[in-house]
């Protein structure tokens, strides 16, 4: 069974050293080829393009992020500064009625500090959502024209 499987592959490769691929086969596989890179090609740069657009929106996600965590580390730094500050302050009261004023006055400030602080992350969260959509839209903006050429 072997001795037949080498003849008929010996007779195979014979016959195959002779035949010829037609012309029209062949610039039909070249042409094909040469297409199939170009579509490769471009839709490698589009692959780029897009890995660089994730890249930036990234970047403006983290700065945004970043800089609203910084807001607030340094709110709650102040805050808690401000907290050491009148409680030794009411510490070195000498009467109750001078430690329950000092405490009622560090009250109305925290309010108001507080109402401040929050306006404040709110308008810096705006602006930070603002800029993310904005990078977004421009990146998008930027993939569909590459898109569009590719």
């Amino acid at each position: 069974m072997q001795e037949q499987f080498k003849r008929q592959a010996e007779q195979f490769m014979n016959a195959a050293k002779d035949a010829r691929i037609p012309e029209n086969l062949q610039a039909f596989a070249v042409d094909s080829v040469s297409k199939s890179r170009v579509a490769f090609d471009k839709l490698s740069t589009v692959a780029k393009d897009q890995a660089q657009v994730a890249e930036e929106l990234a970047i403006a996600t983290q700065a945004g992020a970043r800089t609203i965590g910084g807001k607030l580390i340094e709110n709650t730094a102040k805050n808690a500064h401000a907290a050491f500050d009148a409680a030794e302050a009411i510490a070195k009261a000498r009467t109750l009625p001078e430690a329950m004023q000092l405490q009622a006055q560090f009250v109305q400030q925290q309010l108001a500090i507080a109402g401040a602080q929050t306006k404040e992350l709110f308008d810096l969260s705006t602006r930070v959502a603002q800029q993310t959509f904005e990078t977004l839209n421009a990146t998008a903006a930027k993939s569909f024209e590459q898109m569009k050429k590719g």
